[in-house]
């Protein structure tokens, strides 16, 4: 699994949201109908919108449950990234993003399995074994490198981190687990 820390300045997400359930395993339909519910110039159009990373179209995840339930509501975006000062047309979902760090995961095979797996691998082998843990924020999928039917491809699976406590010494988060994480409202959603 290739992993890298970024750190990133403050940007925005922006483009088309829905609440849907958190689905563990295959195709969320919920996702699909909703991405299926797009017109093929609004795809273009948001990638023309997109001018910072993580690049290209973006499925965004926000609002998770802590404990990442089966069944649990979350909001998701399917958009792109946006400098601060880039204007925003008033018809699109904006998800506002602090400055931070982030974990990229780099993953490369068929869809959605390469990409659950990641996100399995992620919790149970990297985070234990890193210094880092997640913190509030939306979880990123980017395709820097997609197919032509998205079947198999480039997925960067961008995590928002912050340092772990380390044994002896402390951190700002607490004695949270690296996957379970508190759920201020760090970002605001707009609808034109």
């Amino acid at each position: 699994m290739e992993t890298r820390i970024v750190d990133r300045p403050a940007f925005r997400l922006v483009g088309h949201a829905a609440r849907v359930p958190l689905i563990h395993r295959g195709i969320n339909p919920y996702i699909q109908q909703h991405i299926a519910a797009l017109p093929a110039e609004e795809h273009l159009r948001l990638k023309a919108l997109g001018d910072t990373e993580p690049g290209g179209l973006l499925a965004v995840f926000d609002d998770l449950d802590a404990d990442y339930d089966e069944g649990s509501e979350l909001t998701y975006l399917h958009g792109v990234a946006v400098s601060p000062s880039t204007p925003v047309p008033g018809d699109l979902d904006v998800i506002e993003v602090p400055v931070g760090r982030w974990a990229v995961i780099r993953a490369v095979g068929p869809h959605p399995q390469t990409l659950q797996k990641t996100w399995a691998t992620a919790a149970a082998e990297w985070f234990p074994f890193n210094p880092w843990r997640l913190r509030p924020g939306p979880e990123i999928v980017a395709v820097p490198e997609p197919t032509d039917d998205l079947s198999t491809a480039t997925r960067e699976l961008w995590l928002p981190v912050e340092p772990a406590q380390r044994p002896g010494g402390h951190s700002a988060g607490g004695n949270r687990s690296p996957v379970s994480r508190p759920r201020p409202a760090l970002h605001r959603r707009r609808r034109g």
